[in-house]
């Protein structure tokens, strides 16, 4: 079995499903984060409401995340 991961493509696709793991997890901290610090309710504006705004600054959250998670996993 040991033979099996020391294959470079078994391990960049167990890296690929790790990290991809970790930055989920990491989107639902940061969403619940945001959810806690906004003195709204943030489904309800989404949601309901459809504010575009608040759509324009999750998104700018999210997309800043991603730029974090993908440059620690790239070095």
């Amino acid at each position: 079995m040991e033979e099996f991961f020391q294959v470079p493509v078994v391990k960049a696709i167990t890296g690929s499903v790790l990290y991809s793991g970790i930055g989920l997890g990491m989107f639902v901290v940061a969403y619940r984060v945001m959810q806690g610090i906004l003195p709204f309710s943030l489904r309800k504006e989404l949601e309901e409401d459809q504010n575009v705004a608040v759509g324009v600054l999750m998104g700018a959250v999210m997309l800043g995340l991603a730029i974090i998670i993908a440059a620690a996993i790239h070095g």
